[in-house]
Formats: C-alpha cells, structure tokens, sequence
C-alpha cells in the first residue's frame, strides 16, 4: 500500500516583519528621552524668528541680529512659557498713539523740572522718565522734620506747584514712601512701615487739597525694604529716606509695582531722619 505524502510546508517570508517591528520601537523610544533631556534654547529661535519675520516682511525696516553671548543665552532660556516670542508689531495708528503718548509725558517731566528747578540743581530731587512714566525722587529732608510726616517749609510751596502741573493732566499718580533701616518706635509711628505711609499720604493728600482727584492717586509705604542706597553710610541713609511721586503713563495704571527706572546717584543730600 502506498504511504501518504507528508504536504510540504511553505516558508514564512514575513517573519523580517518581527525584528522589523522591533528595531521601530527601540528606535522611537531613544527619540522619545532624547527629546525629554533636550533643552530648546529660546534666545537663538527669537533671533530666528525676528529674522524670519524680517525676510518675509518687504515693509518691515532692516534689523540687526546680535549674536548672544552665552549668559544671555541662557537667560533667554527662562522666559515664561505663556511669552510671546514674537515680536508686537503696532499698526500705524497704535505707533502714532504711542508718540503722541510720549511727546505728551517729555512735557510734563520738562514743567516738573522748570517747578523744581532749584531743588534739582541741589541733588535733593530727581526727575526720571521711563516706559512707566515719571519719577520724582524727593528727600525726606526737604519735606519732613526728623521722625515727623507733617509738611513743612518750602516744600509745601514746591508740591502746589507740581500739583497745579499735573491738575492739567489726566494720569494716574503713586505716592511711595521709603525710610532708612534706622528703627523707631514712636506711639505715632510703631514702625518705618507706618512713617513711610503716612509720609507719603501727607503728600497725597496736598495733591488732593490742590485739585487732583482723589480716584487718580494712589499711596504706598515701603519702609526700609527698597534702599537706593547703602545703610552702612550716613550719605546713604540720607538717600533712602525719599518719598517717590511716580506719574504713570498710560495703561500703567493698574499695575501697582516697583520697576527700576533708572541708576542714578544724585549727589549727598544733608542726613535728617
């Protein structure tokens, strides 16, 4: 009897699908940790992108890209998240606005400082501009007795003046006072906190009683936290003791912070507390 034919078996040809299958896998997990160790640096795409945006924009005015050195590299590597990289560009009527805007805070700061001339020359105010608005700088010697917050003298005189400037005006006023770290401990001022308060609501106040609109101002009391100056020097105790009258330009209204202005040292003014 004749015996059956085993069937012969077919060879798989797919079985390179396997190894294949595998080698992706590997292969996406090693982009996968490559990816999560890298690092963008955000400084060089801003140079990127500001000359993207340059190259494809024919009204756009020629740029300089500077190359960064690695500090600032790696400062521009900590910029929130939620930021823009891109630039704001503003539209011909936004850049007129903006000027206008500009023109209109140089004349303020040009009458402060006709107002307060003599005062300036002296070292003991200060006027500043910046995109926040104007800074006047004022020595607590010039307005205040020692420990005291009750105006006295020429400065009653000098703040009407500067009251009768921005009556003209519609922009929002910030009163700061500051103090040296000298303690005291009066029953009318417990702390510096106290003093610089009511120091600087003295003089929101004047402003007030001279015709600017209460809603416009608004008082703020540092103490001794926000030195200008060294408190291991008399000069420079001095300097601290200031009560700040920041003008703020528009749209900075609401925003209720201190921004350095500028690095000024005015000269030594005459130690009073």
């Amino acid at each position: 009897m004749a015996r059956k034919r085993k069937p012969e078996e077919h060879e798989n040809l797919e079985r390179w699908l396997v190894s294949y299958a595998d080698f992706i896998t590997l292969l996406f997990a090693f982009f996968v940790v490559m990816y999560a160790i890298s690092q963008v640096n955000e400084g060089k795409y801003r140079v990127l992108s500001d000359a993207l945006l340059h190259a494809f924009d024919s009204k756009s005015t020629p740029i300089q890209v500077q190359k960064l050195a690695p500090q600032d590299s790696k400062a521009q590597s900590t910029l929130p998240k939620h930021q823009s990289i891109m630039p704001e560009k503003r539209s011909d009527a936004q850049s007129a606005q903006y000027r206008k805007e500009t023109e209109k805070m140089k004349g303020i700061a040009k009458d402060i400082m006709k107002v307060m001339e003599r005062l300036v020359k002296s070292g003991q105010v200060k006027v500043t501009q910046s995109a926040r608005g104007i800074a006047i700088e004022i020595n607590a010697s010039v307005l205040f007795g020692s420990g005291q917050a009750v105006l006295e003298g020429e400065s009653l005189k000098v703040l009407k003046a500067v009251a009768e400037v921005l009556t003209e005006v519609d922009n929002h006023i910030q009163v700061e006072g500051y103090s040296d770290n000298a303690p005291i401990n009066s029953p009318m001022y417990p702390s510096n906190w106290e003093l610089s308060s009511a120091r600087a609501s003295g003089v929101a106040r004047l402003f007030v009683e001279n015709g600017i609109m209460p809603d416009r101002v608004v008082v703020l009391g540092y103490g001794e936290n926000k030195p200008v100056a060294s408190n291991e020097t008399p000069e420079g105790r001095a300097r601290n003791r200031r009560v700040t009258v920041m003008i703020l330009s528009p749209g900075q209204d609401k925003i209720i912070a201190d921004i350095p202005i500028g690095n000024e040292v005015a000269p030594p003014v005459p130690a009073a507390q």
